[in-house]
């Protein structure tokens, strides 16, 4: 295969079951504030005295700086979104307003660091076959691109209904795709071996409800996914590397380069679209959302006020 060496029937069905359950407990702590103190507060706070120096410490497969920072910055991002849905009034305080992007492109700027650390490293790191080149230099500047696109953050705000969810109107389906691709990208030329759980199925997991069940609350959905992921590779770091459901990628050159490219591509195309509408419509990209007048933009406006 161009991506993957082979998908036996039973890493589909457990990817399957994994994407289920990831869908599953993001919308059960959306929807219950005492299930997310429980989830995103408690337990990790359990695991890091209990667990994890025994399943993530040196000389495991995650026993290194990066797992750890994505563990508790994506928790971070979670508890801040929590704090901005639920302590009242805090979600019309201006300031707090830049927490949301802020956390994000943190995140990224994570990824986009490590993509151009791994630029000269070839052979084995970490118990990972890896293998720098020119791909991870494309992908680090479409990681770049897709800060540079986040646009609309001073007009998020809190949703009516009964789960109180943080809706960025502005952050609409094309940007979502295009981020997917450029994470998909970094997980594929940096953890190539875990990339079809890691990058694939965790994607999904946030994308699809973004899509079909609670639209504009993207950022929401891929921080809580993305938190109960990263805390279940340190619990379970063998899973998707050593496992007997571990999915190897190809390490097919042309694959790195294919995707990396893609990545850019698609970011540099909405930065050209976003640019055009900002000068066509004389909009000011850290005040103005970009994007009011589509129908997706509306429709997420009137699902939400």
């Amino acid at each position: 295969m161009f991506l993957f060496d082979k998908i036996p029937w039973y890493s589909a069905l457990i990817a399957l079951i994994l994407l289920a359950v990831l869908i599953l407990i993001n919308e059960v702590t959306r929807k219950n504030k005492l299930c997310s103190i429980s989830i995103y507060i408690i337990l990790p706070i359990v695991l890091t005295f209990v667990v994890w120096p025994k399943t993530a410490g040196a000389g495991t497969s995650v026993g290194y700086w990066f797992p750890w920072v994505k563990v508790y910055s994506s928790l971070a991002g979670v508890i801040g979104f929590m704090a901005l849905r639920y302590i009242k009034g805090l979600d019309k305080n201006k300031l707090m307003l830049i927490f949301p992007p802020f956390i994000l492109a943190v995140n990224i700027l994570e990824a986009v660091y490590r993509d151009f650390q791994c630029f000269n490293i070839q052979g084995v790191e970490h118990g990972l076959i890896m293998i720098g080149g020119p791909w991870n230099i494309i992908n680090g500047i479409a990681g770049i691109l897709s800060i540079i696109t986040l646009t609309g953050w001073s007009t998020i705000f809190i949703s009516k209904n009964k789960g109180k969810d943080m809706i960025w109107p502005d952050q609409l389906w094309f940007w979502i795709i295009a981020y997917d691709l450029w994470n998909f990208s970094y997980i594929y030329n940096c953890i190539s071996d875990r990339s079809f759980y890691v990058g694939f199925i965790l994607l999904l997991s946030c994308t699809i409800p973004a899509f079909f069940v609670k639209k504009g609350a993207w950022l929401q959905h891929r921080a809580q996914t993305l938190a109960l992921y990263a805390m279940f590779s340190l619990t379970i770091p063998t899973f998707a590397d050593s496992s007997m459901f571990a999915v190897k990628s190809s390490h097919n050159r042309n694959a790195l380069l294919f995707i990396s490219i893609l990545s850019l591509v698609a970011n540099a195309g909405i930065l050209i679209y976003e640019i055009k509408r900002i000068k066509q419509y004389r909009l000011n990209p850290l005040k103005d959302d970009i994007y009011s007048d589509l129908k997706a933009y509306k429709d997420v406006i009137s699902e939400n006020k």
